[in-house]
């Protein structure tokens, strides 16, 4: 009996959740999620996976294939910035994004899955995604603030999503060129909104109308744009 609990225990699936770009202009934003035998976590830890961000881009290109090999599903959601804007002007971001995230968990093989909770409060996110489940099976959620740092099965989904959208972004790079990184901190990205809402005098559908650095560039030009 020991012995079979043992196997079980070895064998458990462990699903792990992130997103990248959730507070860029420029983009996507991506939600992925991955499951992996619990006895393969160790091979993520030996190769080098940890949060996304504290890797180099050439870092997080070699280890997108690595998790791939060792993972037993992946799923990758991308948010197009037309559906970002819709839920932000309803305040509907976090549960958008739960959402997503209980879908990937339905839909992913696992028996524990571990998510970054987008909430402050993790136990009403925790909750929320249950509510989104209506699961047979008693699969456990484990919600966490800063889960990309900690429990290596998330890192390693931040890494897929991450390296997801840079794809993403150098698509749009090669095509309108000079866009930067996506992100508002990003004087390169600001600097290309700007000169388009110059000379087109409205938004690429690649740019989130709804980010507050978007609203003040309009204010600031004395625009008047209709945003809900």
């Amino acid at each position: 009996m020991y012995g079979s609990k043992l196997i079980r225990y070895n064998n458990l699936l462990i699903c792990g959740i992130d997103e990248a770009g959730r507070g860029s202009v420029i983009g996507p934003m991506v939600i992925a999620g991955i499951s992996i035998k619990k006895t393969n976590i160790k091979k993520l830890e030996d190769i080098g996976v940890r949060d996304s961000k504290a890797l180099t881009k050439n870092k997080r290109s070699f280890l997108f294939d690595k998790i791939l090999d060792v993972s037993e599903f992946v799923c990758i959601y991308k948010l197009d910035c037309k559906t970002i804007d819709e839920n932000v002007y309803q305040k509907k971001l976090n549960k958008l994004e739960g959402i997503i995230m209980s879908s990937i968990i339905k839909h992913i093989s696992a028996d524990i899955a571990y998510v970054d909770s987008c909430d402050i409060n993790i136990d009403r996110y925790t909750n929320y995604l249950k509510s989104n489940l209506n699961l047979k099976n008693n699969i456990k959620i484990i919600a966490m603030h800063k889960a990309d740092r900690i429990n290596p099965v998330v890192s390693a989904a931040s890494i897929i999503a991450k390296v997801t959208r840079d794809r993403e972004i150098q698509i749009l790079e090669g095509i309108f060129q000079n866009i930067g990184s996506g992100y508002p901190s990003d004087k390169k990205t600001m600097y290309f909104i700007k000169n388009w809402i110059k000379e087109y005098k409205e938004f690429p559908n690649f740019v989130r109308k709804s980010w507050r650095p978007i609203r003040e560039i309009t204010c600031r030009q004395g625009k008047i744009y209709e945003f809900i």
